[in-house]
């Protein structure tokens, strides 16, 4: 397999294993074309985000076991899906991005500007 890339060009690092995330639960925020949501934005998610994901019907905080799916607090890592991210931003309410751990693909919906402004 070939590697995947972050936004700054490098090679993509690991976002997190506890919780396990991405598309492919690998704890990358790699993707594919199946990924249409594009699960690509590595975060370090807050209380807020995870209500705002919540009031957009992306409940991100009620564990579904039969996902294998614990739950997240504030604090976590977890590869959140652009989109979300881009309307949490726009609305005041975006959490901080691990921009070596966020995959390039991120860049069709969100600017690299917007990400540096929330870079940990």
């Amino acid at each position: 397999m070939l590697p995947s890339f972050n936004v700054l060009g490098g090679e993509l690092l690991q976002c997190s294993m506890n919780p396990l995330t991405g598309w492919f639960r690998d704890g990358c925020c790699n993707t594919d074309r199946n990924d249409r949501s594009l699960h690509t934005v590595c975060c370090i998610v807050t209380e807020d985000f995870l209500k705002f994901a919540l009031s957009r019907g992306n409940d991100l905080i009620t564990p579904a076991p039969q996902f294998n799916f614990p739950g997240l607090v504030a604090g976590d890592r977890w590869c959140v899906c652009a989109q979300t991210w881009q309307d949490a931003f726009e609305t005041g309410h975006a959490c901080p991005v691990i921009l070596e751990a966020t995959h390039e693909e991120t860049l069709q919906i969100i600017s690299l500007d917007n990400l540096k402004k929330f870079k940990c």
